[in-house]
C-alpha cells in the first residue's frame, strides 16, 4: 500500500497504479472527458485550443486523450497530433500507418527468429603463463 499526493489537488491518497490522481480528480477529468467527447461530436471543425478554452481541459490533457486513442478525429478535421516515429500528422494515436506496420514486421521478425545459441568456450585451468624468478 503506497500512499501519494494527488497531482491534481494535492490530497493524500492510496495509491494503486495508474495516474497520480484521487478518485475524485479521476472522476472529475472522465466527466470532462464525456464533455470534450460531447463538444468535438457537435463542433467537429473546431481546434485544439478552441476546444481545450470552450471546456477548461488543458491542451496536454487533450492531445493525451488523442494519444491514448480515447479521442479520434475526422480525415477533414483542422486537428491533428505528429506521429512520435516519423513526425507525420495523425489524428490518433501515437504513430501513422506505417510506422505501426513497421514496428509490427520488426517484431515479428524478432519473434520469427530465434538467436543462435554459441557454445561457449572451455575455460582451462592448468594452461597458464608461468614466470620464473632468477
Amino acid at each position: 500500500m503506497e500512499v501519494r499526493n494527488c497531482k491534481g489537488c494535492g490530497r493524500l491518497f492510496n495509491y494503486l497504479g495508474g495516474p497520480p490522481l484521487c478518485p475524485a480528480c479521476v472522476a472529475d477529468l472522465e466527466k470532462k472527458f464525456v464533455e470534450v467527447k460531447e463538444y468535438i461530436r457537435n463542433n467537429p471543425q473546431a481546434s485544439v485550443n478552441q476546444v481545450s478554452e470552450d471546456n477548461d481541459v488543458s491542451t496536454k490533457q487533450i492531445k493525451q486523450w488523442i494519444r491514448e486513442e480515447r479521442l479520434a478525429f475526422t480525415d477533414d478535421s483542422p486537428v491533428g497530433i505528429e506521429c512520435e516515429n516519423c513526425g507525420a500528422m495523425i489524428k490518433t494515436g501515437r504513430f501513422c500507418d506505417a510506422c505501426k506496420s513497421k514496428l509490427q514486421n520488426n517484431l515479428m521478425s524478432a519473434i520469427d527468429k530465434p538467436k543462435k545459441v554459441e557454445p561457449k568456450k572451455p575455460v582451462r585451468d592448468g594452461e597458464r603463463m608461468r614466470f620464473l624468478e632468477k
